[in-house]
């Protein structure tokens, strides 16, 4: 018998992974590609679905040369970048427009007008999630607005939309398939979070015909094998298609109600499972963190729009030749700014706050504020965001969460998991993977060809962590959060064209 794996591909924002996880769970392979972004306008992110695509061919294919000789994979697990959408011909399976991202507020005007309506509340309460430019619906809609005859060949069946998971499902099954999972499903605002099912009525609202949209499978369980890809043979099951964000919580092995975890990524992703569908009134969302067989499992979701882009954005910004690395080094060398904050709204807030119309800023520069310390003010702003959610988020799960577990790129900065620890007052559980998400999705899809048997056993498979346990002073962490929440009111104070500002107010 050949020795078997899994093959898991990450498609993320900024990169996409491929890795190959033995019996143990062990990544005995891996492969990434970095995938561009383009900014079209203020406030518009897309990607090119085809490049996407290429990026995930390159990465298996430099994974599988890895693989031991005369070994073959049993399965393959997708995990991907959410509420990035993708439209493309059914025929052809040519896309018709970009991959518009999660980031792109493009939307906007649709979900405005939708608000206008006082539509909101009925989008809440079906999808548990805010009527927010982030998610799925609007960009079907602005799609299907923006390219040729879009909503009459949509109606006749000439197109699909998909999450990215959808659009890779149908490339690596030559188009046998268009499916999504249950948790990409959820991020869409066009499914009913309790039912897992297309919802007609939002469907109409959105003006979304049912026949562009995936079939919503199980995250665990065989969508479809894939055709020869290169050394990708045909036949292997695709077993596993689920959210980046689920798919790490998974990696956790975070199986049941009472943990938390953060995924620090372009953007940061909290969340918690819950023992059933938790709707917030603190700007948390509902969402499907799996579904395994016919049992689902339900969250809470907080989802901050820039973390780790802000500090890309800064590197940029300062001319370094690494951005992101060299701001971390930056911000290691800095003496703590009293009262400098900066809060990276650049696209507007998101959990807890969902304020479009917020604006970055710098606030407490004085003459003497060097760089480096703007460095460690915009790594420090990554905690704070994250305690903003993780306080609603533990007062809406109606249960104590002990500890934060982490993962994702910004996770492996010392300095900032301790800074996390200390401004929670809660310990930092670090997963030391640098493929969570590869990893969860990797279980999923053994899970559902008999790789691992159960949830027990992918429990028992060994996971290297370290931990971070607060320090700060309880007068400090206070101290230090009243500065914070200063820093967001001012970064929400929204201004009409023209307007002064007088004893803090608006005076137009």
């Amino acid at each position: 018998m050949p020795e078997r794996f899994i093959l898991a591909v990450d498609q993320g924002t900024t990169n996409t992974k491929a890795v190959l996880v033995d019996r143990q769970g062990r990544v005995i392979a891996r492969a990434s590609r970095s995938v561009p972004i383009r900014f079209p306008q203020p406030g518009w992110v897309e990607q090119d679905a085809e490049e996407l695509w290429l990026s995930v061919v390159e990465t298996i294919e430099e994974c599988l040369e890895q693989a031991p000789p005369g070994s073959a994979p049993a399965a393959i697990g997708i995990s991907n970048q959410r509420e990035s959408v993708v439209l493309w011909e059914r025929r052809t399976g040519i896309p018709v427009g970009p991959c518009v991202t999660w980031q792109c507020r493009r939307s906007a005007p649709i979900c405005e007008e939708l608000r206008s309506r006082a539509l909101d509340s009925l989008v809440r309460e079906r999808t548990g999630l805010a009527l927010d430019p982030l998610f799925s619906a609007g960009k079907i809609r602005w799609l299907l607005d923006n390219v040729w005859e879009g909503q009459r060949r949509a109606e006749a069946g000439e197109l699909c939309a998909g999450t990215v998971d959808s659009w890779l499902l149908w490339k690596l099954t030559g188009g046998a398939a268009h499916a999504c999972d249950a948790s990409n499903g959820s991020r869409t605002q066009l499914l009913d979070v309790r039912s897992g099912v297309w919802d007609e009525q939002l469907l109409e609202l959105f003006g979304v015909p049912r026949a562009l949209l995936p079939e919503v499978l199980p995250s665990s369980g065989v969508a479809g094998e894939s055709v020869k890809l290169g050394r990708l043979p045909a036949g292997v099951p695709v077993g596993a298609l689920i959210g980046d964000s689920h798919a790490a919580l998974f990696g956790h092995a975070a199986f049941g109600p009472g943990a938390v975890k953060a995924t620090y990524g372009t953007g940061t992703s909290l969340m918690t499972l819950t023992e059933r569908p938790v709707f917030s009134a603190g700007g948390l969302s509902t969402t499907i963190a799996w579904r395994i067989g016919t049992v689902v499992a339900h969250a809470l979701e907080g989802n901050i729009l820039v973390t780790g882009s802000a500090v890309q954005w800064l590197g940029e910004f300062l001319g370094l030749a690494d951005p992101a690395h060299d701001v971390a080094g930056l911000a290691e060398r800095a003496e703590p700014a009293e009262g400098l904050y900066v809060v990276p709204a650049f696209v507007g807030l998101g959990a807890p706050h969902w304020d479009a119309q917020a604006r970055g800023l710098i606030c407490g520069l004085t003459r003497g504020t060097t760089a480096a310390q703007v460095a460690r003010a915009t790594l420090e702003a990554i905690a704070y965001q994250v305690r903003d959610v993780f306080e609603v988020m533990e007062m809406e799960a109606g249960q104590s969460l002990p500890e934060l577990m982490t993962d994702g790129g910004a996770s492996r900065n010392d300095s900032l998991m301790q800074f996390q620890a200390d401004v929670l007052g809660r310990p930092v559980v670090r997963n030391l993977s640098t493929d969570l998400s590869a990893v969860g999705a990797a279980w999923l899809a053994g899970l559902a060809v008999g790789f691992w048997r159960s949830l027990e056993e992918l429990e028992a498979l060994p996971r290297q962590e370290d931990r971070f346990e607060p320090r700060m002073s309880e007068s400090e962490r206070i101290r230090r959060i009243e500065g914070w929440r200063e820093a967001v009111a001012r970064a929400r104070l929204h201004l009409p064209r023209g307007a002064q500002v007088s004893g803090g107010q608006p005076r137009t």
